[in-house]
């Protein structure tokens, strides 16, 4: 009875109730990743990921800064017009502080002026075509997940040297568009140089007649020649190998890629000793982020984190990192300038994002393959971590 007639002197009095009466209304996060589709598997990991980080990084009480975050999860689909209509409904309808998404380069791009008409941040997870930070991207877009350049540049280090031509086979949307023409720029200063790309359709299933061009594209050149790959979804790998471009004296490279991919990789024994750069591999990162991501998961579902797992626990740990810094307060200009050359510890080590286009710098992983009968999968070696000075990644957006 007492504290009743306080509570109401207080108001009477215009004083302050304690904190405890109003409690703080949730951070609300839209996680809309292409759950239905090619990518499917991508983002069944980024969300796996997300709720794993979210948990390391709040030590199991989903709050941060005294306001707990609640996700609202929605499939894309992998089709660019839905991914639009479903970023406007978690701003609009479902009245999200902040969304993350775009599995797909094509559902993300899709979703980049959305979130400048709504005026709230988007966190591009998984798709990489430089264009997202380039020259569509808009203030309140960031990126946790590499681009095409630092794919681009890393793996270009891994196999550049002079003597070496390169065909690239890529998928014909702005992933691969994106991609091919950042690895052109990457190859150059390595003396290697790319002579001819060539494009397909990302349903594509027979590779026959795209992999002749190339071959009758590398049979016109002198020196090591090199078909690289370039391809989400569905790998060719196999079905690429089993055209025998080694009787042409062709050798296939590809960058890092999923563990069920690797798992093929094993029986394709013309790839040991393959030279490329990943993203992530859970055994080459040596951290106690990853540690703890690599324990936990071995723990929940009895096998490593794979790549798109390590990407999505990256992704909630920048949204912790943010919220932490702006105490909790989620209007876009505050998360933005909160997050502007933020950094923080992840399962790869250190990611800051650039001021200039909000894209996460970070290391890449150079590897060489090993195929070991007794292992479940080829497994990428590292031999040389490629840091952020490393890389020259190049600045393309327009302020």
């Amino acid at each position: 009875m007492r504290l009743l007639s306080w509570i109401a002197a207080a108001l009477f009095l215009g004083l302050a109730v304690p904190a405890y009466a109003q409690p703080a209304k949730p951070v609300k996060v839209a996680l809309i990743g292409d759950k239905t589709g090619p990518l499917e598997v991508y983002a069944k990991q980024l969300a796996t990921g997300f709720k794993m980080g979210l948990e390391y990084a709040t030590k199991g009480s989903g709050i941060v800064a005294g306001r707990k975050v609640e996700l609202i999860e929605k499939d894309s689909q992998t089709k660019p017009d839905v991914g639009r209509n479903l970023l406007a409904e978690a701003y609009s309808d479902d009245d999200a502080d902040l969304a993350v998404g775009g599995t797909s380069s094509a559902v993300a791009l899709a979703m980049l002026p959305v979130a400048q008409d709504y005026k709230k941040v988007l966190i591009v997870d998984g798709a990489v075509a430089d264009s997202i930070t380039g020259d569509k991207w808009n203030r309140y877009i960031f990126r946790v997940d590499r681009n095409s350049s630092q794919d681009a540049i890393s793996n270009a280090l891994s196999i550049g040297k002079p003597g070496v031509v390169v065909a690239v086979l890529a998928q014909d949307y702005a992933y691969g568009r994106d991609g091919v023409a950042a690895f052109q720029e990457a190859l150059k200063p390595t003396g290697a140089k790319l002579v001819h790309a060539e494009f397909a359709p990302p349903t594509t299933s027979d590779f026959t007649a795209p992999a002749q061009r190339i071959f009758d594209a590398l049979a016109k050149e002198q020196g090591e020649k090199i078909l690289f790959v370039m391809w989400a979804g569905a790998d060719p790998m196999g079905k690429i190998a089993a055209l025998d471009p080694q009787r042409l004296g062709i050798h296939l490279a590809t960058g890092g890629n999923l563990l069920p991919v690797l798992k093929s990789y094993k029986s394709i024994p013309t790839l040991a000793g393959m030279q490329g750069a990943t993203y992530y591999y859970y055994d080459i990162p040596k951290n106690p982020v990853n540690d703890w991501l690599v324990a936990e998961h071995m723990k929940r579902f009895n096998e490593p984190p794979d790549f798109f797992t390590a990407n999505g626990m990256v992704t909630a740990l920048a949204v912790v990192a943010a919220l932490e810094k702006t105490k909790g307060a989620t209007d876009a200009d505050t998360l933005i300038s909160a997050m502007e050359g933020m950094a923080f510890d992840s399962p790869k080590g250190r990611v800051q994002f650039r001021a200039e286009d909000h894209q996460a710098l970070q290391s890449m992983f150079g590897f060489s393959l090993k195929i070991d009968p007794n292992a479940p999968w080829a497994i990428p070696v590292l031999t040389r971590e490629f840091k952020i000075e490393d890389m020259n990644l190049p600045i393309t957006n327009k302020r």
